[in-house]
C-alpha cells in the first residue's frame, strides 16, 4: 500500500507543517509555503483537515484558499478551537470572488468520507489537552473499506458471481474488511493507547531528540514527542512505514539521522522510515528511506 502512495511535505516546529497524499486529493494542515511548494499540484486537493489552531500549522490558509478555494474544496477542523471561525470569515472577506468554499467543524470520532471507500476518522490527542477547555487538537486516521468474496465464492465466473449478487444481495456473498492505510498524529506527545497499531503508514512527529531538549515541568510547553518515544511506541505495533516529522530547527540534518539510526536499531524496528527533516521540502516522502 504505501508504495502506491505519493506524499510531499515540510514540517519544521515553530515554523510550518503540511503533508499532501496527492492520489487521494487530501491536505493534511496548512502551513506557510504550502502553496508555493504545490503550485498547481494543489489543484488536485478536495479536503484539507487542520489539527488545531497553531500557527505553523494553518498560516498557509490565505493563500491556499485564494488560489485553490471553492465549492469543490472543504476544510474540516476542530470544532472547540474557536480561532477557525474568524479565519473562515477572514479568506471569505478577503477574496470575495472565491465562493463556496466549506469550513466544516468536527471533533473527535467523528468520520468523514473522501470518496473510494475511503474515510477519514478524526481522534483526540494530546497536544493541547488540558489547556483549555474542549478538544481543539486532532490526529486523522485514515480507513479503506473494501468488500471481499467470501471463501465459498472464490474462482466463480463473474455472470454467476453477479447473478448471486442480485439474488441475494452483496452482504450475502462479501464481507467488508476494513484497513488503515495512513495516520497522521499531527503535535502530540506520545500516545500509548494503540490507537496506531495497524496502521500501514504512520507520519508521526518527533520534535525533540531527546529529554534534555524540552521542559517536562511545564504541561502548557511539553505537549510534543520524544524520538526515542516514539520509536519504543513503534516497536511494539506493526506499523509498516514511518515518517518523522516536526523536528526542531535546532538540530542538523546529521544529528537527526544518526539519532534516528542509533534508536531505530535499539528499538528493534524493521519497518521502512523515512524523515522529512527542518527547512525542506519533500516529495515523494516515501520513495526516500532511511539504510537498514
Amino acid at each position: 500500500m504505501s508504495n502506491s502512495l505519493t506524499i510531499h511535505g515540510a514540517s519544521t516546529a515553530l515554523f510550518s507543517t503540511w503533508f499532501m497524499v496527492e492520489e487521494w486529493g487530501v491536505l493534511f494542515d496548512c502551513g506557510d509555503g504550502v502553496s508555493a511548494a504545490l503550485m498547481h499540484k494543489a489543484r488536485k486537493i478536495r479536503h484539507v483537515f487542520l489539527s488545531h489552531p497553531d500557527r505553523d500549522h494553518i498560516s498557509g490558509m490565505l493563500q491556499f484558499h485564494q488560489l485553490y478555494g471553492g465549492p469543490q474544496l472543504r476544510i474540516y477542523y476542530p470544532a472547540d478551537a474557536g480561532s477557525f471561525a474568524p479565519l473562515a470569515g477572514f479568506c471569505t472577506r478577503f477574496d470575495p470572488q472565491i465562493k463556496g468554499t466549506a469550513w466544516i467543524p468536527i471533533t473527535a470520532g467523528d468520520v468523514v468520507d473522501i470518496g473510494k471507500g475511503r474515510r477519514v476518522r478524526a481522534i483526540e490527542n494530546g497536544h493541547m489537552r488540558g489547556i483549555k477547555p474542549g478538544i481543539r487538537s486532532l490526529s486523522f486516521i485514515v480507513e479503506q473499506a473494501v468488500r471481499k468474496l467470501r471463501a465459498g465464492h472464490i474462482g466463480k465466473p463473474g455472470p454467476e458471481i453477479a447473478a448471486l449478487r442480485k439474488a441475494l444481495g452483496e452482504d450475502a456473498i462479501t464481507d467488508l474488511s476494513v484497513s488503515v492505510p495512513l495516520i497522521y498524529s499531527a503535535d502530540t506527545p506520545v500516545e500509548t493507547d494503540g490507537r496506531y497499531h495497524h496502521a500501514d503508514i504512520l507520519i508521526h512527529e518527533a520534535t525533540f531528540l531527546n529529554h534534555d531538549d524540552g521542559s517536562p515541568d511545564d504541561p502548557r510547553r511539553f505537549k510534543h514527542s520524544m524520538l526515542d518515544d516514539v520509536l519504543a511506541m513503534v516497536a511494539t505495533t506493526n506499523v509498516r512505514h514511518l515518517v518523522l516529522t516536526h523536528f526542531s530547527s535546532r538540530y542538523s540534518a546529521e544529528q537527526i539521522v544518526d539519532a534516528v539510526e542509533a534508536g531505530a536499531a535499539a528499538h528493534g524496528l524493521t519497518c521502512a522510515i523515512s524523515l522529512v527533516l527542518p527547512g525542506v521540502v519533500s516529495r515523494n516522502i516515501l520513495g526516500e528511506t532511511l539504510s537498514p
